[in-house]
C-alpha cells in the first residue's frame, strides 16, 4: 500500500521549487536528483516507513541541490581551544595575507614578470629574499607542502644513495605520511641507527659509507619521548656530516620563526637556529606555527637550493600564484616585528588568561543562559608542541533537556558553523580560537543550537 503512494517522478518535477529549479539547473541532473530520493523513499518503505508524499520528496530535493552547489571548504568558527587545527584547515590567515591572495587572484599579476626589465622573472624571487633576511640562509625555495618539500630535498640529492636517519626520528607525521615511506619514494635507501629511545655521534659515523649522501634530522614535532633518552644534537651532527664529507637536512616541522618559551611553552626548534648551526638545508611548514597559507619551506645553502630548484620535481610541486602572495604577506609581518600583534595563530597563543575570562563572561552575560565560566587548557596541536597546553577559560554550556549531542549537531547547522568540544557532558566553548570579529555570529548560532 505505501509503495503505491509514492508520487510520481512528474509529479515531484511540477513542485514550484522543483521546477524553478529545472529551470535554473541542468534538467537531466534535477530529474536524477528526484529519483535518487524516490529510490531512498522505497528503501525507506522496505524499512517499515511511510511513504512520502511529492511536497516531502521535493523539498528533499531542493536540500540535495543547496548541498551541492555550496561551496567547499565552508568557512567555520573554532571553539575548541586548538589553535592549529588540522580538520578546520590549520593556521588562519591574517588581514593582509588574504587581501594579498585576492589581488593576485584579481585578474593578472607578475607572477613570473620582472616588472623593472619587462622580462621573465622569477615567482620564488621575493619570497627568497624575505626568507634569507629572517632565518640568515643563503638562499630559498618554496613549493605546495612540507612533505613536498622533504621528497624534493631528497630526490635531489640522495636518489640512488643512502640517508642516515636516528630511528627515533623515522617517524609517522599525519595522515599515514610516514618519513622511510618518502625515502622509499625519492628513490634513497634508508639507513636508521641508534635504538627507539638513544642515538649517539657513534652511531652516525659508523653508518657513513661510500654510498652515504645525507644525514637527515626530522623534529618529532606530534610526540615526545621521555625518561632514559638521547639524541645528537643539530650542531653535532652537522660536525660528523662536515667530518665526512655528508650534507645535514633538518626537518624542523611546525615552523615557529618565534620563541615559543616566551609563551611559556617549551622550545620549539626554529629554522634559524638550524641554519646558524650549520645545517645545508632546512625544511619547515607555512600553515602551522609560521601562521600563513599550506606551503613547504626550504631555506639553506645556496648550492643545495639550486639543485633542488633544477630538479624536474620542483615545477610539479612549485607553490600557486595565491598561496605564494599570502605567505609573502605572513612573512613581511616577521620582517615588521609585528607577527604577535597581526598573525591569528600568534595572537591566539598570546591572548592572557585573563583576557579570555573577560571574553567567556562576555558571552555568557549576552546568552542568559545556564552555564558557567571555568578555567581550562588550550592546545597548541597541528603536530606542533606535543603535550603543551596554555591556561585558558572557557564557556561551559549546560544543555539541559536539548542534550549535549543535538546542541553540537546544531552548532554545525548553523548558517556559520561552530565547532566546539564535549567535556562532562556539557558544551565547552574556548575564546582563545574564536576570532574577536567572530563573536556575535557565535552568539547567534548558540542560540539557535540551544532553542533545540
Amino acid at each position: 500500500m505505501q509503495f503505491s503512494n509514492l508520487p510520481s517522478v512528474d509529479s515531484v518535477l511540477s513542485k514550484q521549487e522543483v521546477a524553478a529549479a529545472a529551470k535554473s539547473f541542468d534538467r537531466n541532473w534535477i530529474v536524477d536528483l528526484v529519483r535518487d530520493e524516490l529510490a531512498l523513499a522505497r528503501e525507506y518503505i522496505r524499512k517499515g516507513g511511510v511513504s512520502p508524499n511529492a511536497d516531502d520528496v521535493a523539498e528533499q530535493v531542493c536540500n540535495s541541490i543547496q548541498a551541492a552547489i555550496q561551496t567547499e571548504p565552508r568557512r567555520v568558527i573554532n571553539a575548541t581551544g586548538v589553535v592549529i587545527h588540522t580538520n578546520l584547515g590549520r593556521a588562519p590567515l591574517s588581514r593582509a595575507a588574504v587581501e594579498a591572495s585576492n589581488h593576485a587572484a584579481q585578474g593578472y599579476s607578475n607572477l613570473e614578470l620582472d616588472l623593472a626589465t619587462g622580462r621573465r622573472g622569477s615567482r620564488q624571487a621575493k619570497l627568497q629574499s624575505l626568507l634569507c633576511q629572517i632565518t640568515g640562509a643563503e638562499s630559498a625555495l618554496v613549493v605546495n607542502n612540507n612533505a613536498s618539500a622533504l621528497l624534493l630535498g631528497l630526490s635531489a640529492l640522495a636518489a640512488g644513495k643512502e640517508v642516515v636517519v636516528s630511528r627515533s626520528e623515522a617517524v609517522e607525521i599525519g595522515g599515514g605520511f610516514r618519513v622511510p615511506d618518502v625515502l622509499r619514494q625519492s628513490g634513497s635507501t634508508l639507513i636508521d641507527v641508534g635504538t627507539t629511545n638513544r642515538t649517539y655521534v657513534r652511531d652516525y659515523d659508523d653508518a657513513v659509507t661510500e654510498k652515504t649522501a645525507v644525514f637527515l634530522k626530522v623534529h618529532s614535532s606530534n610526540f615526545r619521548v621521555e625518561g632514559f633518552t638521547a639524541e645528537v644534537a643539530t650542531a653535532d651532527l652537522v660536525e660528523v656530516g662536515r667530518n665526512s664529507g655528508v650534507t645535514v637536512l633538518h626537518d624542523v616541522g611546525s615552523g615557529s620563526l618565534l620563541l615559543t618559551e616566551n609563551y611559556g611553552m617549551t622550545h620549539e626548534p626554529t629554522p634559524q637556529e638550524s641554519i646558524k648551526e650549520g645545517v645545508g638545508l632546512v625544511f619547515f611548514s607555512g600553515d602551522k606555527l609560521l601562521g600563513g597559507p599550506q606551503a613547504g619551506i626550504i631555506v639553506g645553502k645556496k648550492g643545495l637550493v639550486d639543485q633542488l630548484a633544477r630538479h624536474p620535481l620542483a615545477r610539479a610541486v612549485r607553490i600557486d600564484k595565491m598561496s605564494l602572495a599570502s605567505l609573502t604577506a605572513t612573512l613581511v609581518h616577521y620582517l615588521k616585528g609585528e607577527a604577535e600583534k597581526e598573525i591569528p595563530v600568534w595572537r591566539m597563543i598570546s591572548a592572557t588568561a585573563l583576557a579570555l575570562k573577560k571574553r567567556a563572561k562576555s558571552w555568557q552575560s549576552a546568552l542568559e543562559w545556564p552555564s558557567t565560566v571555568d578555567k581550562s587548557r588550550s592546545t597548541v596541536g597541528g603536530g606542533s608542541l606535543p603535550g603543551e597546553t596554555l591556561p585558558s577559560w572557557v564557556l561551559s554550556m549546560d544543555c539541559g533537556e536539548t542534550g549535549v549531542v543535538q546542541v553540537m549537531r546544531r552548532l554545525r547547522e548553523s548558517r556559520t558553523p561552530v565547532v566546539a568540544r564535549v567535556e562532562d557532558d556539557r558544551v565547552l566553548l574556548d575564546p582563545r580560537t574564536v576570532l574577536p570579529e567572530e563573536d556575535a555570529t557565535l552568539l547567534e548560532a548558540l542560540r539557535y543550537a540551544l532553542a533545540g
